[in-house]
């Protein structure tokens, strides 16, 4: 599994859901159009986001 794995190696995932992104994160990044907006832990990108966008992302509050 992912978690055993993550003990051994470093695992860079791009994950189609949100909430498997938050449930499965030690650390994450959120990039816009390019930009990296927001990095941090896993709990502070998705349960406490600095940048508005990061938090409308994370929420699906955005388009």
């Amino acid at each position: 599994s992912l978690l055993a794995l993550k003990e051994h190696y470093t695992i860079i995932i791009v994950p189609h859901s949100v909430q498997q992104g938050a449930r499965i994160a030690d650390y994450a990044a959120f990039f816009l159009m390019g930009e990296l907006v927001e990095h941090g832990t896993g709990v502070q990108v998705f349960q406490n986001a600095r940048d508005r966008r990061t938090e409308d992302y994370v929420t699906g509050r955005f388009g």
